[in-house]
């Protein structure tokens, strides 16, 4: 399809709407049948834009067609597709609105390949937000987030995590069986329709059978009472928690080490998994519950900031605002709360982070991955490099490329296995061509992501976390502290 069948015109439709118009699109129906109330939960009131609130159809508007977007967007890099580019993802969307979508079957197709990266809106100067504007079409798209996998773990999430928490443990046992390869390999997994969880068990090396939350509750020096105040509380998110326990360890080690005295958060999910699925309620749900846990500690122990050590989560915590929008009693303390987040990766100043550091762990070449989230999210760069440079002196190698998308952006290397292995594929190369014994990165699916390609292709290089790279550093010193 070439970019002149489905360029949209210039006029906006009368019925666009204003600010807070419900902007529906059914994709499953061949007349695009716009705006119906009963669609209106679906999708969020407005977008907050770099150039102010706008309604879907002007932020997608704002888009001039100039193609920078097209020289970072690695869909249209590997497929050389315009509707595989982010702004042939916005006109999509815009002609949706419209109703002049010629083939419904392609926007589906566009929208749904899309990585969430955000490398297009760093490239584009009106800034874009083709990542909300693609979440928007999404949830319009027929199923989306609808599946029995999806619904159950969002719901058991919100309304009870102990069972999620057991249910996931008894996911670990099997897979300390062997019984889930087993099946994989049999193909049940496609049997059921659910393809997608032999990937997923694929990505998880470790199977902790104690999640980090239950272990930050039994420390001391995390849950002390009111009458002292704290600098900060430890939010964990999902990844962390229940997949990557030893990040969020690692994590509170070196908040304790460099940034005084702290609290655990215990708190829920963030809801991006909700969001990103078209479950906006359960989203909302999860990021009230969230605010009023950090206004009850903030009575507590005075104002402190939360840190996440996934990138991801804490990028989503930052636009809880968003969600919002038409909500004047939420809206407001979304705002103090996304204010006060803060991603583990711009926390830490590197003075202080040196200041009790052995040198960077380990032998051979150190690099740093941008996790999508920290540098087209939060606009986090400079701050991880800083660090990584004083601790790894001359062994740090910039890396090409490096604020490309590795391929993870949560579950898209299991849904989207073809394309995604190819994204990862030109990471690797990239990696490789540094002689990288270490890959530093900050969001736990390019944890799984990038380490899983490493142990395939290069086994000799190895990813991790930040968090676990600075809680190394730490312990080296304290070592040569002690001899």
């Amino acid at each position: 399809m070439s970019y002149n069948d489905y360029s949209a015109d210039e006029n906006r439709p009368a019925h666009a709407g204003g600010q807070h118009s419900p902007i529906p699109v059914h994709f499953h129906s061949e007349i695009n049948e716009l705006y119906q109330p009963e669609q209106a939960e679906l999708h969020l009131a407005s977008l907050l834009t770099d150039l102010g609130e706008r309604n879907l159809y002007d932020a997608a508007a704002q888009c001039s067609r100039c193609g920078y977007c097209e020289t970072v967007c690695p869909t249209y890099m590997l497929t050389g597709r315009e509707t595989l580019s982010a702004r042939g993802r916005n006109q999509f969307v815009r002609m949706l609105v419209e109703g002049r979508a010629a083939r419904v079957s392609d926007s589906a197709e566009a929208l749904s390949t899309c990585l969430l990266c955000g490398a297009c809106s760093s490239a584009c100067f009106a800034r874009v937000p083709t990542p909300d504007i693609v979440l928007e079409g999404r949830r319009s798209m027929t199923g989306h987030g609808n599946g029995l996998f999806a619904r159950a773990a969002i719901r058991a999430l919100l309304d009870a995590p102990k069972l999620f928490a057991f249910w996931l443990k008894l996911a670990y046992l099997a897979k300390r069986t062997g019984l889930p390869r087993l099946a994989a390999k049999m193909g049940l997994y496609d049997f059921i329709g659910m393809p997608a969880l032999s990937g997923a068990e694929a990505a998880v090396t470790d199977a902790p059978l104690r999640f980090a939350a239950e272990l930050l509750r039994r420390d001391p020096e995390l849950s002390a009472g009111a009458g002292r105040r704290a600098d900060w509380g430890y939010f964990a998110p999902c990844g962390p928690n229940y997949i990557f326990t030893e990040v969020a360890m690692a994590t509170v080690r070196v908040l304790k080490r460099h940034s005084g005295q702290g609290i655990f958060f215990d708190n829920q999910c963030c809801g991006l998994m909700a969001h990103n699925y078209g479950r906006l309620e359960e989203a909302r749900e999860f990021a009230r519950r969230n605010i009023a846990r950090y206004e009850e500690l903030r009575e507590r122990f005075g104002d402190f900031k939360v840190i996440a050590d996934c990138s991801s989560c804490a990028a989503f915590m930052k636009s809880y605002e968003q969600l919002f929008t038409a909500d004047r009693e939420w809206r407001p303390r979304a705002r103090a709360f996304a204010e006060a987040v803060r991603d583990i990766l711009e926390f830490i100043p590197p003075e202080r982070a040196c200041r009790a550091a052995g040198g960077a762990p380990g032998e051979g070449a150190v690099t740093y991955h941008d996790s999508c989230r920290a540098c087209h999210g939060q606009g986090i760069r400079r701050e991880p490099r800083e660090v990584l440079r004083k601790l790894a002196g001359d062994r740090y190698r910039e890396l090409p490329e490096s604020d490309w998308c590795c391929g993870g952006a949560g579950a898209y290397a299991f849904t989207k296995p073809e394309l995604s292995s190819r994204i990862l594929d030109r990471k690797l190369r990239n990696i490789a061509s540094v002689q990288a014994s270490t890959v530093v990165v900050g969001a736990t699916s390019c944890l799984a992501q990038i380490g899983g390609g490493l142990r395939r292709a290069y086994p000799s290089a190895k990813a991790v976390h930040y968090s676990v790279f600075l809680d190394a550093a730490g312990a080296e010193h304290e070592k040569n502290v002690a001899r």
